[in-house]
């Protein structure tokens, strides 16, 4: 099922480093790996639609695994 998040981007240090998507909601989603660098840098703010994956698990472990679908990087 897709959803789309509102939220802010961030970079944490676990591991090897994972990419998180900090929901306006305050939910934290780990962003798949293999997702668009014009959307990985910390800070960005942008409206991201997705497939939360239940069959990936990760090192991180921070939140639910969202496979970005596409996005709309907001100012």
């Amino acid at each position: 099922m897709s959803i789309t998040v509102k939220g802010t981007v961030e970079r944490r240090d676990i591991g090897m480093g994972a990419w998180a998507l900090i929901g306006e909601d305050g939910k934290t989603y780990e962003i798949m790996r293999g997702a668009d660098k014009s959307l990985l840098q910390a800070g960005t703010k942008a409206e991201v639609t997705g497939v939360v994956r239940e069959d990936v698990m990760t090192t991180a472990m921070i939140g639910p695994v969202l496979e970005v679908k596409s996005f709309e990087v907001s100012s």
